[in-house]
């Protein structure tokens, strides 16, 4: 695509065009609902009615052109459209030209209970509005290099879940056959040695060997992924702050490169408890006069991150103690950052311990546990070596 320069330079000069005579508006709020093969635009402009523009072809051309129009009339244009599916590939073409552009939570979009009419004129209206009322909540939007990490954690995700569901479609094919595996676990040396030697009539025989096959194909692209992840990771800006992360037990290297990935800059976070709720794990509420009522947590913002947090949490079940293998991932630190995850560990394997005594069911007690390790993470990410480590518990 070619690249189409209408920079602040640009916009000023179409400006200082417009008659003297034409008075100057002010900001215009353009509401884009962005689909795969068009965008459906409507402009709000302040103290005006909201109406729709048009329709254009979701490529940088004619969005171009629409943008040229709309900096013609003497507008400053404010683009706004829900994050989807299309990336951000639109903001941050915008931004690269000097337009401000914002990505609103699709999940936080105010809508009408009664509205049963669903349109894409309707939709683009509505973020028009809203954008101009000031009742759009943006996303953190990666910068490219954090997106690229991302994708390939995200690939080496879906490869385990490929790897995953082979597994399972052969114990379930040996299971029809009447060949279920007799061991005490799956998937070890042992029980691949027994796959490789069953004799199977004919067909069934192809279909077995078809079914490893994929498995083991399955095996070496997930090899690859860690491969590359550590190259990429070593020349990665935010490498140091995954290395701070795997001071922590349960943190390992992927998942501390997912969890970085995934949240970007942990400094955005204003507070831990800010991280804890980004992450879904704060119990939700339905309060209403004298009546408090909090039930489970909301499993809202990033579920990679959640999803990744508990899996860590399960490894504070076990007694708190300096293992061979965290060490190793310890070196090169600083002493504060080491200190720092010595203390995380002694607090929350010493909650674990006290919340199960307690009777909690320990599904609760993991993701309490959980929550509290996003509040570590955070003090992690926001360390340096001139301060102290700033820790705020879990409420």
């Amino acid at each position: 695509m070619q690249h189409v320069d209408y920079t602040l330079s640009i916009i000023t000069r179409h400006r200082a065009t417009i008659k003297e005579d034409r008075p100057i508006k002010k900001i215009l709020y353009v509401g884009m609902d962005v689909h795969k093969e068009s965008i459906s635009i409507a402009t709000a402009g302040e103290g005006e009615e909201v109406r729709h523009y048009g329709t254009c072809p979701n490529h940088f051309d004619a969005l171009d052109s629409v943008v040229r129009k709309l900096v013609g009339t003497g507008h400053i244009p404010y683009f706004v459209y829900e994050a989807g599916p299309s990336g951000y590939t639109i903001y941050r073409h915008l931004l690269d030209n000097g337009l401000d552009c914002m990505v609103a939570a699709p999940s936080l979009i105010p809508r009408k209970a009664g509205d049963r009419i669903k349109t894409d004129k309707r939709d683009a209206a509505m973020l028009a509005r809203l954008l101009r009322a000031g009742e759009l909540t943006k996303v953190h939007v990666p910068d490219a290099d954090d997106e690229a990490v991302r994708d390939m954690f995200r690939a080496r995700c879906d490869a385990k879940q490929m790897e995953k569901t082979a597994r399972q479609n052969l114990l379930s094919f040996l299971l029809r056959i009447g060949r279920p595996y007799t061991g005490s676990r799956h998937w070890t040396k042992m029980h691949f040695r027994w796959l490789y030697s069953l004799s199977l009539p004919s067909t069934h025989q192809l279909v077995l060997q078809e079914y490893l096959d994929t498995i083991e194909q399955c095996g070496a692209r997930i090899l690859r992924y860690d491969g590359m992840l550590q190259g990429v990771v070593g020349q990665w800006k935010r490498e140091p702050e995954v290395r701070k992360l795997q001071t922590l037990r349960g943190v390992s290297f992927l998942s501390a490169v997912g969890i970085i990935a995934e949240l970007g800059d942990l400094r955005r976070f204003t507070s831990a408890r800010q991280l804890m709720a980004y992450a879904g794990l704060v119990s939700s509420e339905n309060s209403s006069g004298r009546k408090v009522r909090r039930g489970s947590i909301t499993k809202t913002g990033n579920r990679n991150v959640r999803w990744l947090l508990v899996e860590s949490a399960w490894s504070y079940r076990l007694k708190a103690r300096k293992s061979a293998h965290l060490l190793k991932r310890q070196a090169g630190v600083s002493a504060e950052v080491a200190e720092l995850s010595w203390k995380a560990q002694v607090r929350l394997c010493s909650r674990y311990q006290r919340l199960l005594q307690k009777g909690k069911p320990k599904g609760k007690v993991i993701v309490c546990i959980a929550r509290e390790l996003a509040g570590f993470i955070w003090a992690l990410g926001n360390f340096t070596s001139q301060e102290e480590p700033r820790v705020i518990k879990a409420a």
